[in-house]
């Protein structure tokens, strides 16, 4: 079964470490997970490529070759380069041993130079070789060319509003597959509703805030998505629960939002009406779950600012 490798960012790396153990179970449950620091190693027949556009904290990826006991590499491993027409060597050291990094791509483009018609370059070449360097284990790997996806657009958005990156971490967290939908009871700007639908995964949303619901509205319509969007409070979950298969959300909170219950009573309120046998990320203000002893399958805080940590709630 083919092994992939993924370079994770060390920035919140126990919650990038569980969103690519995630998403891998999600397309092949037999997947086998091997974690080396922020380097983890997939066992699957999900495609490296397939793994890697999901993710959020994904630095480099790519499919491994064979283990290596040292820089020493063989005729076979080249076949990878029988038809294409450039390259380029990159040297990926997590271990504890200090290299010449520039020095050892100079050299590892020139013995492959040798066995192989392609030329190397160092901007968009068709795949890129790797050596990686563990305190474990040496792997050799590769990535082929791929056109990136562009990101979704927006005609307007705010300071306070949901990251990107973590939205779609939740999304993948709770395993919700393309062709499922998924809400969100406070949508602000849409950013749930327009990360799902560039996933595949069909989104509903909903706001009280008359502005906010305009905005998302024109957020969706510019990137030509058909999410489904309500200008209603969250209460609505509870008429509309047959229509989803999970919910993410970033609950308001601070001097921004124009709701005038305090933000630990919409919180209560809002786990009270939760619809049962729903998968379900949540962020909140962390001071906010304290006070309320929530419980879930997982937390995480993410450190935002000195005067605020947030939490993310998995149930």
């Amino acid at each position: 079964m083919p092994e992939s490798f993924f370079v994770l960012s060390k920035e919140n790396l126990e919650i990038a470490i569980d969103e690519i153990t995630a998403i891998a179970k999600m397309y092949d449950r037999f997947s086998k997970i091997k974690i080396i620091s922020n380097l983890v190693i997939i066992q699957s027949k999900t495609n490296w490529y397939d793994i890697s556009n999901r993710a959020s904290f994904v630095k480099v990826s790519g499919q491994i070759l064979r283990k290596m006991s040292g820089l020493f590499l063989d005729e076979n491993n080249y076949e990878i380069l029988k038809n294409a027409k450039t390259f380029v060597c990159r040297i990926i050291n997590l271990s504890s041993n200090q290299f010449n990094i520039p020095e050892l791509e100079n050299s590892m483009g020139d013995m492959i130079s040798k066995f192989s018609h392609a030329k190397v370059k160092l901007e968009n070449p068709n795949i890129t070789i790797y050596l990686i360097f563990t305190n474990k284990e040496n792997f050799f790997g590769f990535s082929k060319q791929v056109k990136e996806k562009s990101r979704p657009k927006k005609i307007k958005s705010y300071p306070h509003e949901l990251d990107w990156k973590l939205t779609r971490v939740m999304i993948n967290l709770i395993g919700l597959k393309r062709g499922e939908t998924v809400c969100d009871p406070f949508c602000g700007a849409g950013t749930t509703l327009l990360e799902a639908e560039s996933m595949g995964i069909h989104a509903i949303g909903l706001d009280f805030d008359k502005k906010m619901f305009e905005t998302t509205k024109d957020n969706l319509k510019i990137n030509g998505y058909k999410s489904k969007i309500f200008n209603s409070d969250f209460q609505e979950l509870v008429k509309i629960s047959e229509k989803f298969d999970g919910i993410v959300t970033d609950l308001p909170y601070g001097k921004n939002t124009k709701i005038s219950e305090k933000p630990e009573e919409i919180l209560k309120r809002f786990i009270s009406i939760l619809p049962k046998k729903k998968k379900i990320a949540i962020m909140y203000k962390k001071e906010l779950g304290d006070n309320l002893k929530l419980n879930g399958l997982k937390k995480y805080q993410i450190y935002r600012h000195k005067s605020l940590t947030r939490t993310i709630l998995i149930k």
